[in-house]
């Protein structure tokens, strides 16, 4: 059943976040489904611009659909991830999404206002909610690429002033995440005097975290061990989720993760395999990995176990 992003966030808020969850195929949407049923977790389906792109935007809302219609019981929102102006609207106007995220935070704080403003009022007209971004996460994620040192954390003040202005429902806050598989270099922890600030300058108000993979140490030594090159990758702790999420973030943007499993499972079972082709193999076998995994995060988020009680919330 999908949901809006602000009924899901009205339940979660300060209690747990929902995990966000970028897709690209079917074989991550059946994982993804089967692991937030396995965990009794509602969740979001996150689709990029890239997603979008990759075979057809029809092709992937076609997926989502029908994995709706085979695991019913899941409730879950569908959302645009990082769009451009021209793509909130072209999502806004498809009629399939929950909510849209427009992506101005690397323009000025004014015309980052003027633009997510626009976006607000053709979202809202249309009962969409709408994410914005505040401060610039470092890191590569698909077209989007900030050096280290141009990134920037999310000034408390300006938040409050950006939230007023633009009429946005959730935004999403650089507080020392970062995009990518090589987030940290050394132990580092979330800036949670930051995400305090913010909270007490927006009490109530649903707050997003992006970058949030945490980047399995497991997952990419298993990539190296099997033909891989992935080296000093440092991802978020994911036991700082939920104090995150007591904090006021209600989202958690979880993508790199996903295509760290999909890349192991692929990796190990044609070097052992080394002359098979048959992609389907590989491809079950990351399903259940891949729920597996969004089961244990849905666990760390506190997202499992509130499928029943977000049912009797909605009236469903």
């Amino acid at each position: 059943m999908i949901v809006t992003t602000a009924q899901l966030f009205k339940h979660a808020y300060g209690k747990y976040a929902v995990g966000a969850y970028n897709i690209n195929n079917a074989e991550q949407a059946m994982g993804l489904f089967k692991g937030a049923i396995q965990s009794k977790a509602p969740f979001i389906i996150q689709i990029s611009k890239g997603a979008r792109a990759y075979t057809d935007k029809r092709m992937l809302e076609a997926i989502i659909r029908a994995a709706g219609e085979i695991f019913p019981e899941a409730i879950y929102a569908v959302h645009l991830d990082h769009g451009d102006e021209a793509t909130c609207y072209d999502c806004i106007d498809s009629g399939f999404f929950s909510s849209v995220m427009i992506d101005a935070s690397h323009d000025p704080f004014e015309e980052n206002v003027a633009i997510t403003k626009r976006v607000v009022d053709k979202a809202h007209a249309k009962g969409l909610s709408v994410e914005a971004e505040l401060g610039m996460l470092g890191g590569v994620e698909e077209d989007i690429k900030v050096e280290e040192g141009n990134a920037c954390l999310t000034d408390p003040a300006e938040a409050e002033d950006f939230v007023k202005k633009t009429g946005c429902d959730s935004l999403a806050c650089a507080i020392g995440t970062s995009h990518g598989a090589f987030k940290f270099k050394g132990r580092q922890s979330l800036h949670f005097d930051v995400l305090d600030k913010i909270k007490a300058k927006l009490p109530g108000f649903p707050l997003v975290m992006h970058g949030s993979s945490s980047v399995p140490k497991d997952e990419v030594d298993r990539i190296n061990k099997a033909g891989g090159t992935i080296k000093d990758s440092m991802g978020v702790d994911p036991a700082e989720y939920l104090p995150a999420a007591k904090r006021g973030v209600t989202k958690v943007n979880i993508d790199t993760d996903g295509r760290l499993v999909w890349t192991r499972v692929h990796r190990e079972y044609f070097q052992a395999k080394p002359g098979d082709f048959d992609f389907r193999p590989p491809g079950k076998i990351f399903i259940v990995e891949y729920a597996n995994f969004i089961a244990s995060r849905n666990i760390l988020l506190g997202s499992a176990g509130q499928l029943d009680d977000l049912r009797k919330s909605l009236g469903k």
